[in-house]
């Protein structure tokens, strides 16, 4: 009598986990999401890693270059529930640098569907070890609140304006941007 009842649960068992695991499909969008716990500054940090925006130019002064974003989400301690807050940055990368975003043409704008959010101004980060190159890249960051990166990751369509430049992101940045958002635990969601 133990055999059969042991079977039947052991068959019930099978059938309920082979329901309810739904395999989940990795998404293509191209860019590529690390975790990591940084040990000085006791936080993880899960990092969409350095990906193009537009390689074509774009509205604004400065028609020859390209623009890639990276993202950063902080969470203190050891944990993924609970996001301190968001580094953004957006780098200009160009052949022709006359001139870098001037200290008075780095206030961030984001227009997230049809929302214009105004995030300051933007600092930009020196690169120690920036040897001439055939390339300049200009790195600008700001730093935002989990809330607004949320809705920047839940949002259609994303418009960045630095100064006088503009540039949209692709379908494959809003699904990197909602992938990184997706890590987060469902605590804070």
């Amino acid at each position: 009598m133990s055999k059969t009842v042991s079977t039947l649960l052991c068959g019930v068992i099978l059938f309920l986990q082979s329901t309810t695991v739904v395999p989940q499909n990795p998404i293509n969008h191209g860019g590529k999401i690390e975790t990591k716990y940084d040990g000085f500054a006791f936080e993880t940090v899960m990092r969409l890693q350095k990906m193009k925006v537009n390689c074509n130019g774009f509205k604004g002064n400065f028609k020859d270059y390209c623009v890639s974003i990276d993202v950063a989400l902080h969470c203190p301690g050891i944990q993924l529930n609970h996001v301190k807050n968001v580094t953004l940055q957006l780098l200009f990368e160009t052949r022709s640098w006359d001139e870098p975003h001037p200290a008075n043409q780095r206030e961030l704008s984001v227009v997230a569907d049809t929302v214009t959010l105004r995030l300051g101004k933007m600092r930009l980060i020196r690169r120690p070890n920036a040897v001439m190159q055939e390339t300049m890249v200009e790195t600008l960051e700001a730093t935002i609140p989990y809330d607004v990166f949320k809705r920047l990751a839940q949002s259609q369509s994303i418009e960045f304006q630095v100064g006088n430049d503009k540039v949209g992101l692709s379908d494959k940045n809003l699904a990197a941007l909602r992938d990184l958002n997706n890590r987060v635990l469902q605590s804070q969601r």
